[in-house]
């Protein structure tokens, strides 16, 4: 392993090893001869002093080059074939007389150590490219992985001891002993939360005018009240229409129109008004011989028919259509018997809702035909308040609604509205149209 900041030396190839040591060996020889020397008795032998001391190098050995690096410091004969002398003088390089470090050894004759092709060979693999990268060995790279490693948990451990440390300061602490300093006790309390927020939700404008739709207005002109309806989004969105002031072309004071009002207050228009298309109900039994609007008679004829299916049992038409005059006469019997109530019970000439060819009294038959009060009682008078609506009709006067529509309840008493504003009016839960089409109770007349 390599000193840290300092690059790793390349390892000698086995070629450099031997050449080395070729050389270690040859300059051991040449110490061991000088130091036999003075043991020959040669006079003039330097001094101890004056004799070089040689360092053996070692297996690691690697010089630069021989051509850069041992030339200049090998004897000629160990230098390569064909290197210059690097020397000045032409005097040979001989080496004087050295005396290895701890013992003294004979020197023996120089002969040459390598030959001319192991020496060009040994240049070559001695040479060595100054800007390659340095080997690097394969324990550096584990040792990293293992700092990597190391690194790792350290950081996981540390995430852990974070995380127990803030679950720690979130729950709540021990009370605390006599004497010890509150301000060092870290305590996290949690807001309450009294109420959750709620999402606002905007529901898209409507149409500012339904009248504007060329299915409505078109539906409007030709008299087609349902399908006017229905062009404006069905009965609750023309229901919308009317109350926020978005129909301008839809008169609830237009008698011959099927979303009409009529009440003590709103009388007929004109007052005298009388239907032009007035027919007899197919298929259902007709005491007084009344007449109906030709729409309202399909209808109730599709109640009765639904009514004797579902095994209710059959429903006769009581009263239908009565004109101006024929109201007269019927105001003024009830007027005669009651008085002032007679108005509970009876409407004046031209504010009856059977002058408009909409209204209808029905019984219950069973054989022979009960009166109107007994109708409530009956499964006929049950099947009517449940499923009317899906024929088109309401009970246009209920229990409790008296103080709006100034007439005491009467269950036998039906108004046609069309399927569509009879849907929204059921599914509304309303109970009067005066409050279905946010209008002022009339509970007298005015004058």
């Amino acid at each position: 392993m390599t000193e840290p900041g300092r690059l790793a030396t390349p390892r000698a190839a086995p070629e450099t090893r031997r050449a080395a040591r070729a050389m270690r060996e040859e300059a051991e020889r040449r110490a061991r001869a000088a130091g036999a020397a003075p043991a020959a008795g040669a006079a003039d032998a330097a001094p101890a002093d004056d004799l070089l001391a040689f360092e053996l190098p070692s297996d690691d050995f690697v010089p630069g080059s021989i051509a850069a690096g041992a030339p200049s410091t090998l004897p000629l004969e160990l230098r390569p074939t064909g290197a210059a002398p690097e020397r000045s003088d032409s005097t040979p390089h001989h080496v004087p007389d050295a005396r290895v470090r701890g013992r003294r050894r004979a020197v023996r004759s120089p002969r040459p150590v390598v030959s001319e092709r192991r020496a060009a060979r040994a240049d070559g693999l001695l040479d060595v490219d100054q800007g390659a990268q340095p080997v690097r060995h394969a324990r550096p790279r584990r040792l990293t992985k293992r700092l990597i490693m190391v690194a790792g948990l350290a950081t996981g451990a540390a995430l852990l001891l974070g995380s127990a440390a803030m679950t720690a300061m979130m729950l709540p602490s021990e009370p605390q002993a006599a004497g010890t300093d509150a301000a060092l006790t870290m305590k996290a309390e949690l807001p309450e939360v009294e109420q959750l927020p709620v999402p606002q939700v905007e529901e898209s404008p409507p149409a500012a005018d339904i009248c504007a739709l060329p299915d409505v207005a078109a539906a409007v002109q030709r008299g087609d009240d349902e399908a006017a309806i229905v062009a404006a989004g069905g009965g609750e969105a023309f229901r919308a229409a009317v109350v926020e002031g978005r129909a301008p072309c839809v008169d609830l004071g237009d008698s011959a129109r099927v979303w009409t009002v009529i009440d003590k207050i709103r009388p007929a228009n004109p007052i005298d008004y009388r239907p032009s298309a007035l027919v007899l109900p197919d298929g259902v039994r007709n005491i007084e011989g009344g007449a109906l609007r030709s729409d309202a008679a399909s209808a109730l004829a599709s109640l009765v028919t639904a009514a004797r299916n579902a095994g209710a049992g059959e429903i006769a038409l009581e009263s239908g259509f009565r004109s101006y005059q024929t109201q007269q006469q019927t105001y003024g019997r009830h007027f005669a018997e009651r008085g002032d109530r007679a108005d509970q019970v009876s409407a004046r000439p031209g504010y009856s809702e059977h002058q408009l060819g909409l209204g209808a009294d029905i019984v219950a038959c069973a054989g022979s035909c009960g009166t109107l009060d007994q109708l409530a009682a009956t499964p006929q008078g049950r099947f009517v308040a449940e499923h009317a609506w899906e024929h088109g009709w309401i009970v246009r006067y209920t229990d409790g609604a008296t103080p709006v529509t100034g007439y005491l309840p009467e269950p036998w008493h039906l108004r046609y509205i069309g399927p569509e504003l009879a849907k929204a009016y059921h599914d509304g839960g309303w109970t009067s149209l005066e409050e279905f089409f946010a209008l002022d109770p009339a509970p007298d007349y005015l004058g």
